[in-house]
């Protein structure tokens, strides 16, 4: 998981982050040394999770964070959102009508933080890494369009894709694109456990036990040249077992930020009333939660049960019951404030109709109440999980049409099951890799898919999403958008849940904090600094 849009006309109000949430210098805490940040994303390096680091394996908020300080990028997403600019790059752009060839040249002078030469064969290196490796994990989806890339010279780099894909410089913003030394990574090959190096504005130092990751120190990177001008020399990320000791090292001074995740209830708390030296930011927010089903599954193979599910769950409900003012309904994949987002699930079921889902039960003949497990992860998104698979549940059952058990596992467990279909039903969130439609749509829908799973829909596959692509003016591309999501209402292949908003909290003297997380949950750790805020 987890985050660039061309065009975000209805977003725009968004962008802004509200500047007078920043702290002062009036309080304590800030200190000096390294700035410490806490979150409950969990790092492990184990048989099923061999390289969570390593770019061409890593596809997930937590670890994108991590990467996104240490390995350099040829664009990456502006302060504020928006179009990509250059990073690594001095300049990038398409130089054919059609979209189809992509052309970057490098910044004069790159090296690598341990002095070696980057140049235009490094970024080639890196993204022919990801292509041979293709990792079933990893993020090699959001290269589908990518033909072959050619090296020229030191500090040219060309990329031929094999389709028109206007949304291409946004994937060389994610860290699929992420450039690495060939002498640290083998070709074809993971780098396993948790070391990591680029030209990123940071080096990182990990501090492991029991193969999990609980620290890691970001130290400033002397030789980096880059679009990006840190506001620290050191940062600390900390990791937490769970929200409660993570806001409780905040109030007592031991940290400086705390960027994921807050609990429902603390943000509800911080919101009503801070704890002394500590203050609550609200951010724009991308993320989305969703259920996933193997289509290919007996229980939900007949799309009438799935359509069932669709017509019964109350999401509002669900919302105020768990997540409060955190979240908020969503009736597609497409996020409410992204160009293109239509109320598909809404217009085709409503909300919470039993009256409905019978009748589609009944049409298609199936038995009720449809026994049926619904699996989630019970460390990976926050402390509300469990309560919301506990709260579907309830609601499910109560319409007596289904028979819902839940079933928890631990990330390192649930993502590899989920991918290799043990799982009818399951629980995913998605934080966009950026802020395009097309990035909640065609991650789901095309072959190879971050779900893993068979359905296929040769309309959106063949016609819609090429279609969508072509358009560098994405206004043009929203009656391909709109099917595909129509298409997804009707199949459910998935069905949306929730739109998440972000909050980070703060201690007074930080500075920054009001752009230390993006739109798509791009930690920014660079922004941090200490005095008097903006």
């Amino acid at each position: 998981m987890n985050r660039k849009t061309m065009v975000l006309t209805a977003a725009a109000g968004l962008l802004t982050p509200a500047l007078t949430a920043c702290g002062s210098t009036s309080g304590t805490g800030a200190g000096t040394g390294a700035i410490v940040v806490g979150t409950t994303d969990r790092f492990e390096a184990a048989d099923t999770v061999p390289a969570p680091f390593d770019p061409a394996y890593a596809y997930d908020a937590g670890t994108w964070n991590v990467l996104r300080q240490t390995v350099q990028t040829l664009m990456h997403t502006p302060r504020g959102g928006g179009q990509p600019v250059p990073e690594a790059a001095s300049d990038c752009r398409f130089t054919d009508a059609g979209n189809e060839s992509y052309r970057c040249t490098l910044r004069t002078g790159m090296k690598f933080a341990n002095g070696d030469p980057l140049t235009a064969k490094d970024v080639k290196f890196s993204i022919e890494r990801v292509l041979a490796i293709k990792d079933e994990n990893g993020p090699v989806s959001l290269l589908s369009t990518l033909d072959t890339v050619e090296a020229k010279g030191a500090d040219t780099v060309v990329f031929h894709l094999k389709t028109p894909d206007a949304t291409f410089p946004y994937k060389l913003s994610t860290p699929a694109a992420g450039i690495v030394n060939q002498k640290t990574y083998d070709a074809k090959k993971l780098r396993e456990g948790f070391a990591v190096d680029g030209s990123g504005p940071y080096t990182m130092k990990a501090e492991v036990k029991d193969n999990h990751l609980v620290r890691a120190v970001f130290s400033k990177n002397p030789n980096y040249k880059g679009d990006i001008k840190p506001q620290n020399d050191k940062v600390e990320l900390r990791t937490f077992t769970d929200s409660a000791a993570m806001g409780k090292a905040l109030t007592d001074g031991s940290i400086h930020m705390v960027s994921r995740t807050l609990s429902p209830d603390q943000i509800q708390d911080f919101a009503a009333k801070p704890p002394k030296g500590v203050k609550l930011v609200p951010l724009p927010g991308l993320e989305i939660r969703y259920i996933g089903f193997n289509t290919e599954a007996p229980v939900v193979k007949d799309k009438a049960v799935r359509q069932a599910l669709a017509a019964a769950v109350d999401r509002s409900a669900l919302i105020s019951k768990v997540y409060g003012k955190s979240a908020q309904p969503l009736y597609s994949l497409v996020p409410t404030t992204v160009n293109g987002h239509v109320n598909s699930f809404f217009n085709k079921y409503g909300e919470a109709n039993t009256a409905k889902a019978a009748s589609l039960l009944k049409e298609a003949g199936i038995k009720t109440p449809v026994k049926l497990t619904l699996n989630y992860t019970n460390d990976h998104y926050g402390d509300g999980t469990a309560a919301e698979f506990a709260a579907l549940k309830a609601q499910l059952n109560s319409t007596q049409l289904f028979d819902v058990t839940v079933q928890g596992s631990d990330w390192a467990a649930f993502r590899p099951a989920q991918k290799k279909g043990d799982f009818a039903a399951f629980g995913l969130g998605w934080f966009p890799d950026y802020s395009d439609a097309d990035n909640f749509l065609a991650p789901f829908l095309e072959q190879d898919n971050f779900l893993g799973t068979p359905y296929a829909n040769t309309t959106v596959r063949s016609k819609l999403i090429p279609e969508s692509r072509r358009a560098v003016d994405r206004s043009v591309a929203a009656p391909a958008i709109a099917e595909m999501q129509d298409i997804v209402a009707d199949d459910v292949p998935v069905l949306p849940l929730w739109q998440g908003k972000q909050y980070v909290a703060a201690r007074d003297g930080i500075t920054g904090v009001e752009w230390s997380v993006n739109s798509i949950s791009d930690l920014q750790l660079w922004e941090l600094g200490r005095g008097v805020s903006g």
